[in-house]
């Protein structure tokens, strides 16, 4: 039996509900409902994640200056930074844990979208859910793909803009490449069904909305600056 099939269960229960919404509204408008309603039944946790992120960028420029001290001795560096978290009480993980525990849910989410059902025949402006794009003819068909594609993009950019401020500690390994993943989802909508896609929107507009909420009127601390030597 493999891994996902383990998730059967939770699919065929939001298989249900995604049904039951789609006898009052169109398909493609009950996976947006469906999906806005998981993430604000997460959003406890999105709280959560969001603490942990504001205490590592409260402790960031102290934890920059400590990888520059001790950019030599690694195990110097992490007996220090251990101490550190220990001192202030943080968790160095504080902010990953919260995201894990979101992680069986879009699982869930993900398998519903891509297995073919019942649900993905139905059409949005003519559009089989369970289209991909490989296999969309006309120009109506590609139109639809095409939006889809650039609301993405534009969900992305404001993902990346908030993640570059966002980044506490310039000096980590990959502090740079991680706000351009935020343009993955796009590359990710053409490898997967049109319900799918819907769903990356609707998830990562509401990721994007939801982190300007939960970080506003706090701006990341610069690392101290290194003071030429005279």
């Amino acid at each position: 039996m493999s891994v996902f099939a383990l998730l059967d269960p939770a699919v065929h229960l939001a298989h249900d509900a995604v049904a039951a919404l789609a006898a009052f509204l169109p398909t493609a408008l009950a996976v947006v409902v469906f999906t806005l309603c998981v993430r604000l039944a997460l959003h406890p946790l999105a709280r959560a994640a969001a603490r942990g992120h504001k205490a590592q960028a409260r402790l960031a420029p102290r934890i920059a200056e400590l990888r520059r001290k001790h950019a030599a001795q690694p195990e110097k560096l992490q007996s220090a930074l251990a101490e550190l978290y220990r001192a202030e009480r943080v968790s160095p993980v504080a902010g990953c844990l919260p995201a894990l525990a979101q992680a069986p849910f879009f699982s869930v989410m993900y398998r519903l979208f891509t297995t073919p059902d019942d649900l993905l025949h139905h059409t949005v402006f003519g559009v089989p859910l369970g289209l991909h794009v490989g296999a969309a003819h006309g120009q109506g068909q590609l139109l639809v793909f095409g939006v889809l594609y650039a609301a993405l993009a534009g969900v992305g950019f404001l993902s990346f803009r908030s993640a570059r401020r966002s980044v506490t500690d310039p000096t980590a390994p990959g502090a740079a490449l991680m706000p351009y993943l935020s343009f993955g989802t796009v590359l990710f909508a053409a490898l997967v069904p049109l319900a799918a896609g819907i769903y990356l929107l609707t998830t990562t507009a509401w990721s994007v909305a939801e982190r300007a909420w939960l970080h506003r009127g706090s701006q990341p601390r610069q690392p101290l600056a290194v003071q030429p030597a005279r």
